[in-house]
């Protein structure tokens, strides 16, 4: 399956800023037979299993974190980048590999459970993942892991987390 998931994700150099390689994964949501089979590999992690529920971050990472909310039967919150999450929230900003952001959780999400796995669709940095870790531990939450598409290896990434690591493809 690797294979087929690499040539169905595109690179675009200089986007959005120039130096960045762009990995575009929405080529995989294209392809239903390969997208289903991912969604069921990325299912049936022990970190899927163990979590009470599912974070997955704005904004393509909610389209991976949905699909596998709905194969674990696992419910699924939403880490959202500023002015899109009404109610009372947690916020917290981050360095990108590009800049700097923010996000917010729904502070009345986060009263029903207390594990989480983090599910986004890239993995550079580490800078947003940590952030939403950082969200979850503040408020009290366990983080038992990230689930992730694409790993970008030279990034060191995985290096400033403390919770494992599974990524479907590494560059």
């Amino acid at each position: 399956m690797e294979n087929k998931l690499i040539e169905l994700i595109e690179t675009y150099n200089d986007f959005p800023r120039k130096g960045i390689e762009f990995k575009d994964v929405l080529g995989i949501i294209q392809e239903p037979k390969i997208f289903k089979e991912l969604i069921l590999k990325m299912s049936s992690s022990q970190i899927i299993r163990n979590a009470e529920a599912i974070i997955s971050i704005d904004a393509r990472g909610f389209i991976f974190g949905s699909a596998i909310s709905l194969e674990a039967s696992k419910p699924m919150i939403v880490a959202r980048k500023p002015g899109k999450l009404p109610g009372e929230l947690s916020k917290k900003k981050y360095s990108l590999e590009y800049g700097e952001n923010s996000l917010s959780i729904q502070k009345k999400c986060l009263q029903k459970y207390n594990s989480y796995a983090i599910v986004d669709d890239l993995l550079a940095t580490g800078g947003t993942v940590s952030c939403v870790s950082k969200l979850l531990e503040s408020n009290g939450k366990e983080v038992l892991g990230l689930l992730v598409v694409v790993e970008l290896m030279k990034l060191k990434g995985r290096f400033k987390l403390k919770f494992p690591v599974e990524s479907s493809i590494t560059f």
